[in-house]
């Protein structure tokens, strides 16, 4: 599965946590990854976001104590979201932070674009997610060992974050977009990921399904199969799922009971009917 890497060397995040950390205890590593839920590409181009700054706070930590968040990274870098798609991740940092548990992330994005194909390249600027940041939740929460590497992914929601101004029915017709992140962070210590085929009948692989995952009737991440049939939902918490997959011109398929455990990879191949 390709990955694309940005790489950040912890030497350069040597300062942080040197104000607020008041406990003796050794440093774990941290790993986040910047992956995307589907959204519907075929008038898209690009969906690029611009991140700033992350901050994370311990839990138990809060608001009013003098320093409950710490700054993990700060710097400027973009991402197209629709890279990000079935599986693919980018890093977005990868460094030494002291062991402890974490419940609470602070994303700061200052810009976000999206670019219509064969049409034009619409720009905003989030004033709240440059200034305040964009408050995410991690549950079960992150627990960061001494001497041992936590992974974390945050997953772009991109068809609830970018909301599409005017007539989606072509490029022409689209005038803007709202941005209103919608962003699930995903402990990869503790979730296993989904992935499978979709084909016919006939054993046709199948583009553009619609796959949900979801948990007693709460779509917790979905995907959109590529043009091999492929789809992936990457941190899935442990526990019990019902699988959605459907597709115009086909019956819709639930699937029950689809277990997913720490640490590893549920395949599930599905098959969709024609409608008649």
């Amino acid at each position: 599965m390709k990955k694309i890497i940005l790489t950040f060397l912890a030497a350069a995040f040597m300062l942080v946590f040197t104000g607020c950390d008041k406990t003796n205890e050794g440093n774990g590593r941290l790993v986040v990854n910047i992956t995307d839920a589907p959204f519907p590409v075929d008038m898209v181009e690009s969906a690029e976001v611009t991140i700033t700054k992350l901050e994370i706070r311990k839990a138990g930590d809060g608001i009013s104590d003098e320093c409950p968040f710490e700054v993990i990274w700060e710097g400027s870098e973009t991402f197209n979201l629709l890279d990000l798609r079935n599986g693919v991740v980018a890093e977005l940092l990868d460094l030494e932070i002291p062991a402890g548990e974490y419940n609470l992330l602070r994303l700061y994005v200052d810009e976000a674009s999206l670019k219509v194909k064969d049409g034009e390249n619409f720009t905003v600027r989030v004033p709240s997610g440059s200034q305040t940041g964009i408050k995410i939740f991690i549950d079960p929460v992150l627990v960061v060992e001494e001497g041992l590497t936590a992974e974390m992914i945050l997953d772009f929601d991109l068809s609830n974050s970018f909301v599409i101004q005017g007539n989606m029915d072509s490029p022409a017709g689209i005038k803007g977009f709202i941005f209103k992140p919608v962003i699930r962070a995903a402990n990869n210590s503790s979730a296993g990921r989904l992935e499978g085929t979709v084909k016919d009948a006939e054993g046709v692989a199948l583009k553009d399904v619609s796959i949900d995952v979801k948990q007693e009737e709460a779509v917790v991440s979905n995907a959109i199969t590529d043009e091999n049939g492929n789809y992936a939902v990457l941190g899935l918490p442990s526990g019990t799922y019902s699988v959605t997959a459907s597709k115009a011109g086909f019956k819709t398929l639930d699937v029950e009971e689809v277990v997913i455990t720490k640490g590893n990879r549920k395949v599930l191949n599905l098959e969709l009917e024609v409608e008649e």
